[in-house]
């Protein structure tokens, strides 16, 4: 009878120690604090980040966690989800925008940062794109390239373009180094530019008419998570305008946009990755030098090329990454 007694003992003893191993374990599982600015628009981009971490042998629930935030195209929102990452003791903060970047910035010099980012020295988030300095590593592209090759792009799909209607928003507050590259780019092309912010739905309407009364040939939508937001508002005003546009990526161009030329987003996402699991591995964000993408992508719309009565050269077919027809 103690015989068994002292077995059952021992065996609740072990059982005990079983289910600590397994809570310390779940508590020293890594996690990853995901500060996004919009569920819907980045559900894609996260399968994609998501992808990277499986080929790296990450697995959520079983040797990694994933804690979202998504601030719904809210930017006041994106301080206090920052915050709640840094409270959680996240081990690392993964986020796509210089808005959430800020946040992230605003919130720990500690907890390392993987982000994507346009002209990321110009915006201070790190010392130099070879040794970032501090606590944030990852994706940067420059503006200036990207806007000099979109606008070329542009003035080959539409013949005879000489006035460009820019329309962007500046609500993330960074925009401004971006939208003067595209402003040079097209005013170095010969093109009289004229520009115009959007901040709330009815401003698409009026700015579309004041391209339409100026005599825009053509229009250049500026990256802005409000403008993608509200993408259907713009698609259907330049349908009915006849106007044509190259817009921001390929979510657009599927949507109706004419084209887009661009660094690929997905392909950026599914990078990340790498860096979340190099700093997970005791790498410095501070000595992680930041990659530029390599991958672009050339989307051309056949059909809103056709609506518009546009013959696209054959030539610039064959550049693009996809032709939808």
């Amino acid at each position: 009878m103690i015989g068994r007694r002292n077995r059952i003992i021992v065996f609740a003893g072990f059982l005990s120690a079983l289910a600590f191993s397994v809570c310390v374990q779940a508590e020293k599982m890594p996690t990853i604090g995901w500060l996004g600015l919009d569920s819907a628009m980045q559900a894609s981009f996260l399968r994609s980040f998501e992808r990277g971490l499986r080929e790296l042998g990450y697995v959520e629930g079983e040797n990694i966690r994933i804690e979202r935030r998504f601030a719904e195209g809210r930017f006041d929102r994106l301080p206090q989800f920052a915050a709640e990452l840094v409270a959680l003791r996240v081990d690392v903060i993964v986020t796509a925008s210089p808005p959430g970047v800020r946040a992230a910035q605003s919130a720990t010099t500690t907890i390392p940062i993987v982000m994507i980012s346009h002209e990321p020295v110009m915006m201070g988030f790190v010392t130099t794109l070879s040794r970032p300095g501090g606590n944030i590593t990852g994706i940067a592209f420059q503006d200036t390239d990207l806007s000099t090759k979109r606008i070329d792009l542009f003035r080959q799909a539409v013949p005879g373009l000489s006035r460009v209607f820019i329309l962007w928003n500046g609500a993330e507050g960074t925009l401004l180094p971006s939208l003067k590259a595209v402003e040079d780019a097209a005013k170095a092309a010969g093109m009289q530019v004229l520009s115009r912010e959007v901040k709330v739905p009815a401003d698409f309407a009026v700015a579309i008419a004041e391209a339409k009364a100026w005599g825009a040939e053509g229009l250049v939508e500026m990256a802005s998570p409000f403008i993608t937001k509200n993408r259907k508002i713009l698609l259907d005003l330049l349908k009915e305008n006849r106007l044509p546009a190259t817009c921001e990526m390929r979510m657009y161009v599927v949507e109706g946009c004419l084209m887009t030329y661009s660094a690929s987003l997905d392909a950026m996402f599914h990078r990340e990755a790498y860096y979340v699991d190099r700093i997970l591995k005791g790498a410095s964000p501070a000595a992680l030098a930041l990659e530029q993408p390599r991958d672009f992508e050339f989307v051309v719309n056949l059909k809103t090329a056709q609506t518009l009565g546009l013959a696209i050269p054959q030539l610039l077919l064959f550049q693009a990454n996809e032709v939808i027809r």
